[in-house]
């Protein structure tokens, strides 16, 4: 087996010259990305198509903008990334329709073994991280490898997520926890009991 093959299904693989060779290839198409972005989004949206992601209608990174490969990143519609987004897409990246991440979030699926022996080989590894649908992941958080966030999930600004977050709450924390449950009482309010004003109040629910 190659080391490409390897990477992408899971294993301990070693970063050899054809690895790296992907990874120029998208590092080049990011740059560029980086560049025209936000002024010349039709060249900006060609960069990302070219790494092969796959993408919805409307998404965006706020630049700078980074991933290994791309290609290893599914989004949803209306994705909303704001600026120093990084994806480290060793593994497979999953993210559902209407998801927002704050500043610096950043996505780890790569790792690389605890013995140092091990780690000393050059040997590491992509494990798969997944978000649902209508997310949002606060400013400088942080997504180890593995991490599922279930749909309709909100995770605090600058949490450590380490284990997966069930659908419907709030969770916070380093390493990140559930605080408490999202429900209808939630819904008339924009920033803690502050609520909509009328006029917003019936654009919400036409």
């Amino acid at each position: 087996m190659d080391n490409r093959y390897r990477r992408d299904h899971g294993m301990a693989y070693f970063s050899d010259e054809s690895v790296m060779a992907e990874q120029m290839e998208t590092k080049k198409l990011i740059r560029e990305y980086n560049q025209v972005m936000p002024f010349e989004p039709e060249k900006g949206m060609e960069c990302l198509n070219k790494t092969g992601m796959v993408h919805g209608k409307s998404v965006y990174f706020e630049p700078p903008f980074h991933c290994e490969y791309g290609s290893h990143i599914t989004l949803g519609e209306n994705f909303y990334a704001n600026t120093g987004c990084i994806m480290l897409d060793v593994g497979k990246i999953t993210i559902g329709k209407n998801v927002l991440f704050g500043p610096n979030v950043a996505i780890y699926t790569a790792g690389h073994p605890i013995h140092p022996d091990s780690r000393n080989s050059g040997y590491e590894y992509g494990i798969p991280v997944t978000i649902g649908d209508n997310v949002w992941i606060g400013g400088s958080c942080v997504i180890l490898p593995g991490v599922k966030i279930g749909n309709n999930a909100v995770i605090g600004a600058g949490s450590v997520v380490t284990k997966d977050i069930p659908d419907n709450v709030c969770a916070a924390g380093n390493p990140c926890k559930v605080i408490r449950e999202i429900t209808e009482e939630d819904r008339p309010y924009y920033y803690k009991k502050q609520r909509f004003d009328d006029e917003v109040w019936k654009k919400i629910n036409e």
